[in-house]
């Protein structure tokens, strides 16, 4: 019998903000592998967790993947989590349950918070259809081309920023988006100091030209709502789709693509590629 992997979600600041299910499941485990063990030692101390912690962070996934593989395949029963939220999202998680997946092991997500969702549901922007880009390239041109790529998403955004990065964020907006653009941005979501303040993009360049931003950012951005969707013949979808990939795209960039401009999906614009 090989163990379990739970994917559990905790608190994004308000320590509780964790459900019954969460805390009975990080008692009864027999490892919890943490992002940072001192800051996930203060959640056990004060729910009185006693489970051993082993770090599971970005910088030594790679060697520790085998190790947790290693103790699950002997039959130990081990809980995933992240400094804050649910893992597995924007971290290194995802790397583990790849590999659980292909090692035929069990993963079970506990849910509770997530900033992106929090963030969302108060911001006053349509939830019909959103859709999750979480941090931003740091690179320049990945950064440029992914922005570029979103300029015509009618989906409400959802991304996360760090306090020193986000006038810099908040001006690569204007310079690819209208500045009129709605845009919400909530910060220290569940703390002492939580705030969400709701404006466009030209004024939340203006609110942070004489203030510090502090705290981490949830964004939520309008999506486009002057851009229609272009119906296209089979045939002249295909012709779109010969002149992207002579542009240096790969068949899926260019579906990707051509999904978010026209009426059909990327697996049907993909299928029509290789009739």
């Amino acid at each position: 019998m090989t163990g379990i992997l739970y994917l559990v979600a905790t608190p994004i600041g308000n320590l509780k903000d964790i459900t019954f299910r969460a805390i009975e499941t990080l008692q009864t485990v027999d490892l919890i592998a943490a992002e940072d063990t001192r800051h996930t030692g203060k959640l056990l101390h004060h729910y009185q967790i006693k489970t051993p912690t082993i770090s599971y962070h970005q910088h030594n996934h790679q060697a520790r993947v085998k190790e947790l593989l290693d103790k699950l395949l002997s039959g130990l029963n081990i809980a995933l989590v992240t400094d804050a939220g649910t893992p597995a999202i924007s971290d290194p998680g995802y790397n583990l349950v790849l590999a659980c997946i292909e090692a035929h092991i069990n993963i079970i997500p506990i849910p509770g918070a997530i900033a992106g969702i929090n963030g969302l549901i108060a911001s006053g922007l349509t939830t019909e259809r959103f859709c999750f880009e979480g941090f931003l390239p740091t690179k320049k041109k990945l950064r440029d081309d992914l922005l570029q790529s979103l300029q015509r998403e009618k989906r409400t955004m959802i991304f996360y920023e760090a306090p020193h990065r986000l006038i810099k964020t908040l001006t690569d907006f204007s310079q690819f988006f209208d500045n009129n653009r709605l845009i919400v941005l909530a910060r220290e979501l569940t703390k002492l100091h939580e705030t969400i303040w709701r404006g466009t993009i030209q004024s939340s360049i203006e609110l942070y030209q004489n203030r510090e931003p502090k705290g981490e950012y949830t964004i939520i951005l309008e999506g486009n709502q002057d851009f229609d969707q272009i119906n296209l013949s089979e045939t002249e979808i295909k012709e779109e789709m010969i002149q992207l990939i002579e542009q240096g795209m790969s068949k899926t960039e260019a579906s990707q693509l051509l999904a978010k401009e026209t009426n059909l999906s990327r697996r049907e614009i993909y299928k029509l590629m290789n009739n």
